[in-house]
């Protein structure tokens, strides 16, 4: 049997009997566009609906989501994968028992592992799908092969902009970049739209008409709009005193929009139609791109 095989048995073996948790993966085209925030947000009001909820930090060398929680990790995904430790070793519990997991540089040594570390990694990965119904992964901004990884491997694709002219071709990079990638799988993949730090919801619903129509014209990629996240004073008063925005001032217009976003990704028609791969099969996507063909 060759390693391919033992690790898709694997993943299958894993997944049985057993619910497996909603992946959904946030990113942007470029840095700056406020990609975190959205993803700890929407954690919180997923928290408050009451899912269980646990966010991966994949976006290395930067501490977005540790800084927002104002907690320092102890572990990370490298002392899962070199260390021994085991998953519940290295969640960090934020604010409302967020779980948070910090990505470090453990990734990027996946292709050096043996099979046996695979196997350890993926069993330990899928225990995520028993402890949170929801897992947000934040990826890095752009174009870089990690980020490409993480995209592929995901079957719901969060994609933030701005009104800013840079973040809407960033963002069209970004998906022709996807769109050519070997792995991607159009139709197991949903990409939505954000538009943040906007001044009002109309000028969201420009912005994603804009991106959609040379999408379409030129990449024939299907994208949905989600909706808009207004800038507003409460939400820079929030990031300034490391507090999610969602907790710190549920009122607040960018908390409000951000509930009505959650609300429509946990609507049980819209929801039934993501397919749930649970943390094994998505990491097994991770592992394929840089060890075997999974």
């Amino acid at each position: 049997m060759d390693q391919a095989q033992q690790l898709r048995n694997i993943v299958k073996a894993s997944n049985v009997q057993r619910p497996l948790a909603r992946v959904i993966t946030v990113t942007s085209g470029k840095g700056g566009v406020g990609k975190s925030n959205v993803a700890i947000n929407l954690a919180i009001q997923f928290k408050k609906m009451g899912q269980r909820v646990i966010i991966l930090d994949a976006d290395f060398g930067l501490a977005n989501i540790e800084i927002m929680f104002g907690a320092v990790p102890k572990h990370n995904l490298c002392d899962l994968i070199y260390q021994g430790k085991k998953i519940t070793d290295i969640i960090t519990w934020g604010p409302m028992d967020v779980g948070f997991i910090s990505g470090g540089s453990g990734i990027a040594g996946l292709s050096n592992l043996s099979l046996d570390y695979l196997t350890y990694i993926i069993r330990n990965l899928a225990q995520l799908d028993a402890i949170a119904d929801v897992v947000i992964v934040d990826t890095g901004a752009g174009i870089a092969d990690a980020v490409l990884e993480f995209l592929v491997a995901s079957g719901e694709i969060l994609l933030v902009t701005t009104p800013e002219p840079t973040s809407i071709t960033d963002s069209y990079s970004l998906l022709k970049a996807l769109k050519r990638h070997p792995r991607f799988s159009e139709q197991d993949t949903q990409i939505k739209i954000i538009a943040n730090k906007v001044e009002a919801s109309e000028e969201g619903e420009v912005l994603f008409n804009k991106l959609d129509t040379v999408v379409s014209k030129y990449l024939k990629l299907p994208i949905t709009f989600l909706g808009t996240v207004p800038q507003d004073q409460q939400l820079s008063k929030a990031v300034m005193q490391q507090m999610p925005v969602s907790l710190q001032t549920p009122t607040a217009k960018s908390a409000r929009a951000f509930e009505t976003i959650a609300a429509k990704l946990m609507n049980k028609e819209l929801s039934s139609s993501v397919p749930k791969r649970g943390m094994a099969a998505f990491f097994s996507h991770i592992v394929a791109s840089r060890k075997v063909n999974i």
